[in-house]
């Protein structure tokens, strides 16, 4: 019976990946680990939670690969990741437009005609559509985590949580009502915050236009003012200047402009002009202009106040004409100074974004679609000076895509600019990966932290709790026990916290007894989500000790959108409810792009469905790929680069996988039984083991540092370069002896411990490809009641400690060392054109003293891998390296003067001792002294270009620490052995394409010309013994797999038949 199940080769990861999801649901492996490290020190993790009324899609699946990574790794550690809990983020505005397009509403007033009740019943529906679909997606790649007791953003015990936090930043007083001019999307008619706001900002091409307002006491005299936004013309009631700069009044083709002096040659580049006078912006202040558009109509005494010219701060000389128009009702800094400088206030445009009435010519209007008929209307009345289009930053909403526009409007606010500092304190204390988000773009926009617009004039979402009564009595409520005190009535059976159900209960002021009526507004989803630290435990209400337990965070990491999105409101609320950071540790992904770097949309067609890639792939090999590069960049994706990568590493392990199996099977000898001692056992060996324990050593390292892709980098690099292309390379007679040998069992016993340390290793990253080496390499060798002495899962096992005492770093340094030699001697041979195995005389090592003796430690395997003869080391190039010195004259010439012809010939006559000697004191001091006919001279090194060539007959390649020369001269002898090597190539593949296993023994016939026959002739015991061949005969035969191969020109035809019989 086979000590372990055979391993094929032909791996389909998809199949193998769904047996072992069968396996952890059957035996409840991740229930069964929770349970493990229940009582452990707890590790805390927050998922941020999605919304689940849209499929997921590859970004989803960068997420949650990521997220399990990590998660997996503590647990191996010994943690208790706790709550290992998901989340659904379920209010809010993108919820609302999904609704909204299945129900075919486009307004606001046709939500409203359709019925608030049945509106949200169908959003409480939406939210959950998906859910199946995000609960088998994060199976399938492989995320541990509990999604049947999710966090839920909707139900009321969350949302008593939040009205508590609200309550308590009311009595603090930074819940604050205000009028206040805020982002808006005129689609949805709803407010954005700052946050929601920066995530939809975008560059696009708008009208830039300068603007003649004429002035009230100077004939044919103007102001001059630019927009970028001609659609708030209609509103201007000021004109802004910086009361410190220069301002000039000029003449051009006989009117009059006023404008900032410094900005006179950007309006004017081509005028001629002439400046009548210049004077300080604070010497304008108080002038009056004419009214540009009068549509909108305002009493005398408010008239009075506008259309004048005022001083502000704020304007400079970056850009338009240094003198700014001012509609208060559009602009943030508008509506200050229009309070600050007593300026009228007008709003001719509705929250939906069109014109008012008043506008007469462009009522009802998209005031977007209105800029061009504003623009030909300036132009008509010749008081437009210049019309153009700029790109600049403009902002969009950040779901529905539609411009948005600032607007004046009631709003309930948090005063975030008053906990600035306390805000930059507690981020202060957060790790963040990439660190500079810390100070950049995170660091910045707290930086510029304003007022947190809360309130929404929407439908879904969590009940702005603040209740006012006629006498203007507020209350805000902290829970439904102190609602309910409020009432007359108990609460109806059906109730739930949203509307319309809110609204219709009465409630009822303590103070004057008048009935109270709700501010008639929902939250900000995001503060929602930003609460989820404390309101996933229906805390203050339940669940007190947990909550303490579990902040602050341990560990998030969502996409680098969320610098603006969840990582603030997250911070953002517990500074102000706790003074504390949520989280201590914070890492950010990058967007996954389609395999030309172009963003992923229907639209374009670029989309890749997850399945489509873990069904044909799989996951493990997606999970690789995504953790091959710093996640926090941009990331390339297609299922042909998936399969690239497969092809590198998975393929690369499952073979030395299997080769381990078959040939341990073949010899049905137990590892457990092998005792040697790794210092028992050969250099590679220990080598090997070194490795592995600095392997561990890095990804540990690595990982705590939360950079995977240093410690994927570190483990491919073990398998594929370590592992696969030196130790089992190697190593393959070892295994292929035909008796049980001490160095046959070292060999086994050393792949073994390296295969079980590498599932483990592995287990973070490929949980089912570790899971499948561990139950063949680990459990496949428990029998019976030694099966309850074996961990169920690789997942169950520690991570692997690094073993100090197996480190040897001068070992690894002169191995590493080697194999550098041989990279450089396979360069050396590419560059002459000669196969690896055509064998060659000579191979000179030049490199110091100290590297000679650790090369020396593997002399055979270097010869054995370059195919050469003979390795020679010396410590200089003398004999082997010729240098030409070339003059730079364009330096030489000026320093030099009169002797730069000499010094010049003479450099280049150089040659042999004499250039060497130069280039040996340029290596110690960077000059040399060069002895001409007109005397002597120091020349720096900076003056000569060096030309090195290598001995003729002999080619070079270049590594760390030194160079290697290969003889590239070629006897009759050489040629032979080669061309015998190039028959075992080619049997070799035959074997291959026959699929024959490793230890099929084969009877050869072949046909060639007489330098075949000699070369077989004289080579055949090597031949046999490569190939595992008992007999080889010149001639044909009718049984077996004949074909002819062309070797460099000679025609070599092989019969092989395949025999019964094994190695043994």
């Amino acid at each position: 019976m086979a000590i372990f199940k055979e391993v094929n080769t032909f791996v389909k990861f998809p199949k193998i990946e769904k047996q072992i999801l069968k396996f952890w649901e059957k035996n409840k492996v991740f229930e069964k680990l929770r349970d493990l490290r229940e009582e452990n020190e707890k590790y805390i993790f927050l998922e941020g939670p999605p919304t689940a009324n849209g499929l997921p899609h590859v970004g989803h699946v960068l997420t949650r690969c990521l997220k399990d990574l990590y998660l997996r790794y503590k647990t191996m550690q010994g943690y208790n990741v706790s709550p290992l809990i998901g989340g659904w983020d379920c209010h809010g505005l993108p919820v609302e437009i999904e609704v909204e397009k299945k129900l075919g509403l486009d307004s606001k007033p046709e939500i409203l005609e359709y019925g608030v009740k049945k509106f949200n019943q169908q959003c409480r529906q939406s939210v959950m559509k998906y859910v199946n679909e995000w609960v088998n997606m994060t199976k399938r790649v492989g995320f541990w985590i509990d999604m049947d007791n999710a966090y839920v953003t909707m139900e009321d015990y969350y949302i008593e949580s939040v009205w508590w936090s609200l309550k308590q930043l009311w009595e603090k007083g930074l819940l604050i009502e205000g009028y206040k001019v805020i982002p808006s999307c005129p689609r949805c008619e709803v407010t954005l915050s700052s946050h929601e706001y920066s995530q939809g900002l975008k560059e696009t091409e708008d009208p830039s236009i300068t603007i003649k307002f004429s002035t009230e006491d100077e004939e044919d005299t103007y102001f001059l003012a630019w927009t970028t936004t001609p659609w708030t013309l209609i509103s201007n009631v000021g004109l802004a200047v910086n009361p410190n700069l220069d301002y000039v009044k000029v003449e051009v083709e006989g009117e009059k402009y006023y404008l900032a002096k410094d900005r006179l040659e950007a309006i004017f580049p081509d005028e001629e002009y002439e400046i009548v006078e210049t004077i300080k912006g604070k010497e304008l202040e108080g002038k009056r202009y004419e009214q540009l558009f009068k549509y909108v109509k305002l009493p005398p005494e408010e008239e009075k106040k506008g259309f004048r010219v005022v001083t502000a701060d704020f304007v400079t000389l970056e850009e338009g004409t240094g003198i700014v128009h001012t509609a208060p009702a559009f602009g943030p800094e508008d509506y200050e100074l229009a309070q600050e400088k007593d300026l009228p206030f007008v709003q001719p445009v509705n929250s939906n974004g069109t014109f008012k009435e008043e506008v007469t010519p462009w009522a009802g209007m998209f005031i977007k679609d209105a800029d061009k008929y504003i623009v030909k209307d300036l132009r008509k009345k010749d008081l437009l000076v210049t019309d153009t289009r700029e790109k600049h930053t403009s902002g969009f909403c950040w779901r529905c895509d539609t411009p948005t526009m600032y607007y004046a409007r009631d709003a309930w606010l948090i005063k975030m600019s008053s906990l600035r500092e306390e805000i930059l304190a507690t981020n202060e204390q957060i790790n963040w990966v990439p660190h500079h988000l810390k100070h950049g773009r995170f660091g910045d926009f707290l930086d510029n932290i304003v007022d947190w617009a809360l309130s929404r004039e929407r439908f879904w979402g969590t009940p702005l709790p603040i209740w006012t009564c006629p006498n203007d009595h507020k209350i805000c409520m902290g829970s439904v026990e102190e609602l309910q005190s409020y009432m007359k009535e108990d609460l109806p059976e059906d109730f739930e916290l949203h509307q319309p159900w809110i609204d219709e209960i009465k409630v009822y002021c303590s103070e004057c007894g008048e009935e109270l009526t709700r501010e008639p507004f929902v939250i900000d989803c995001w503060y929602e989500s930003g609460s989820a630290t404390f309101a996933q435990w229906h805390y203050p209400f339940k669940h007190q000790e947990e909550f303490k337990e579990h902040f602050p965070i341990d560990f998030i990491t969502e996409a680098i959108d969320q610098t603006r999105g969840w990582f603030y409101t997250l911070l953002a609320i517990s500074t102000a409810l706790f003074n504390k950071p949520a989280y201590l540790n914070c890492l950010t992904m990058g967007h996954v792009l389609d395999s030309e770097g172009v963003k992923m949309s229907k639209h374009l067609g670029n989309v890749v469905q997850p399945a489509s890639v873990y069904n044909t792939v799989g996951a493990d090999p997606m999970r690789w790929y995504f953790f091959m590069f710093p996640v926090w960049n941009p990331t390339r994706f297609s299922i042909d680069i998936i399969e690239d990568a497969q092809r590198r590493f998975f393929s690369t392990l499952w073979n030395i996988y299997s080769f381990f199996v078959t040939n341990i099977n073949i010899d049905n000898i137990d590892p457990r039984t092998i005792k040697n001692k790794v210092a028992e056992r050969s250099i590679l060996d220990q080598w090997l083991i070194s490795k592995l324990n600095s392997l561990i050593v890095r990804v540990r390292e690595n990982l705590d540092q939360f950079e995977a892709h240093k410690a994927t980098a570190a483990i491919d690099e073990f398998v594929v370069e370590n592992l696969s292309n030196w130790y089992v390379r190697r190593s393959r007679r070892r295994f292929w002896s035909n008796e049980i040998t001490k160095d046959k069992k070292d060999a086994l016993k050393t792949l073994y411990e390296t295969l079980v340390a590498l599932c483990k290793i592995l287990a973070p990253f490929t949980p089912f490809a570790a899971e499948e080496l561990y139950q063949n390499l680990v459990r496949g060798l428990a029998k019976g009641k030694q099966k309850k002495e074996v961990p169920l899962s690789v997942h169950f096992e520690p991570f692997p400690e690094k073993e100090t005492t197996m480190i040897n770093p001068q070992l690894e340094e002169a191995m590493d060392f080697s194999i550098g030699v041989v990279e450089a001697g396979r360069a050396a041979r590419a560059k002459a054109n000669l196969k690896i195995r055509l064998p060659l005389q000579e191979l000179i090592v030049v490199c110091s003293e100290p590297y000679q003796k650790m090369a020396k430690q593997f002399l055979s395997e270097i010869k054995d891998e370059l195919n050469v003869k003979e390795v020679v080391f010396q410590s200089e190039l003398s004999g082997i390296v010729e240098y030409e010195l070339v003059p730079k004259f364009n330096l030489i010439g000026p320093k030099f003067k009169q002797h730069a012809p000499v010094i010049g010939n003479t450099i280049k006559d150089l040659e042999g001792k004499k250039a060497k000697q130069a280039v040996q004191e340029m290596q110690k001091s960077h000059q040399f002294t060069l002895q001409t006919e007109e005397g002597s001279f120091e020349i720096d090194e900076d003056f000569v270009d060096i030309i090195s060539s290598g001995k003729e007959g002999y080619t070079e390649g270049i590594f760390d620490n030194g160079q290697a020369f290969i003889s590239t001269e070629l006897t009759p002898e050489l040629v032979q052995e080669g061309l015998v090597r190039d028959i075992i190539r080619r049997i070799q593949s035959m074997r291959k394409e026959a699929d024959l296993e490793y230890t099929q023994k084969i009877k050869l016939y072949y046909q060639g010309d007489k330098e075949v026959q000699e070369a077989v002739k004289k080579w055949q015991d090597y031949i046999k013994n490569e190939t595992l061949t008992t007999e080889i005969n010149h001639g044909t035969s009718k049984k077996g797999i004949e074909k002819t191969w062309d070797i460099d020109g000679t025609e070599v035809t092989i019969i092989m038949l395949p025999l019964e019989e094994k190695v043994k």
